[in-house]
């Protein structure tokens, strides 16, 4: 499961990452500060499975693929904003600093600016970041099961739920999707996107969602830039889509993420409902 070299190369910085915060911060002490938010989680799995196929807006501000999208970390809030009156059903914030620039504090601000249940979107491989997403506000977490061992996947499971998180299970390949559902996942996305070579591979989402359980929540990630994208998703079956790029990398974020909203919501639109 680990075998790529630049696979390990990058859980091996994010472990490093973490280390330097946990040494500032020690593990228990996040891990009771966690537990002892007065906030509750918004409910993920009532936003993914409201009418139509909905949208989950990604607020990033860089890409190794795309490179800048021209959103400044003090737009956060405002960003955020623009996506909620634009109709997505829930925010998620890339958070991994190593390759995507992203923050925690920018994730933290987008929560306080909306009413919408918060995704984390990070490379999460260690308890200590379930617990620190949690702090900073997330709702929900992704874990990237191929990147991770079947019992290290159920244990990180079974700790962002006991948080009132949602796990969106994160696969590549139907046996990806075998091992989530094992693992006790009710939410998987099915990512288009090769996490070591960040390569695009259409009909990833098609050629996996058909054979996962109708009572699965289903989300197609990675490479949904337009009407026509979120409609042939929603045809395989997918309930929401994740959009970033095709939401941040024009001037209007607003009308962007309205465009796709509206689309995922019209009667033609194919829906489990």
């Amino acid at each position: 499961m680990l075998a790529p070299s630049s696979v390990n190369e990058v859980v091996a910085a994010v472990l490093r990452d973490v280390a330097k915060r946990e040494a500032c911060v020690p593990f228990q002490e996040i891990k009771a500060k966690s537990r002892a938010l007065p906030d509750p989680t918004r409910d993920v799995r009532a936003a993914l499975l409201r009418s139509g196929c909905g949208v989950i807006a990604e607020i990033k501000l860089n890409s190794p693929v795309y490179g800048p999208t021209g959103v400044a970390r003090r737009e956060i809030a405002d960003v955020a904003r623009a996506i909620e009156e634009g109709g997505a059903h829930l925010i998620a914030c890339q958070t991994e600093r190593l390759r995507f620039d992203g923050s925690l504090h920018d994730m933290a601000a987008a929560r306080a600016a909306v009413a919408l249940p918060m995704v984390c979107r990070d490379v999460i491989v260690d308890p200590y970041q379930i617990h620190e997403a949690r702090c900073y506000g997330a709702d929900a977490v992704p874990l990237q099961v191929g990147i991770l061992e079947q019992a290290r996947l159920i244990a990180l499971i079974d700790r962002a739920e006991s948080l009132g998180m949602a796990v969106m299970a994160e696969v590549r390949t139907p046996q990806e999707a075998d091992r989530a559902l094992d693992a006790g996942a009710s939410i998987i996305a099915v990512n288009s996107w090769t996490f070591d070579t960040n390569n695009l591979r259409p009909g990833t989402f098609a050629e996996i969602a058909p054979g996962l359980p109708s009572d699965v929540i289903k989300i197609s990630l990675g490479g949904v830039t337009s009407v026509r994208d979120l409609i042939d998703a929603a045809s395989s079956g997918a309930d929401a889509v994740l959009a970033a790029e095709a939401i941040m990398s024009g001037d209007d974020i607003f009308a962007a993420t309205r465009k796709l909203a509206a689309a995922g919501q019209h009667p033609s639109c194919p829906s489990r409902r």
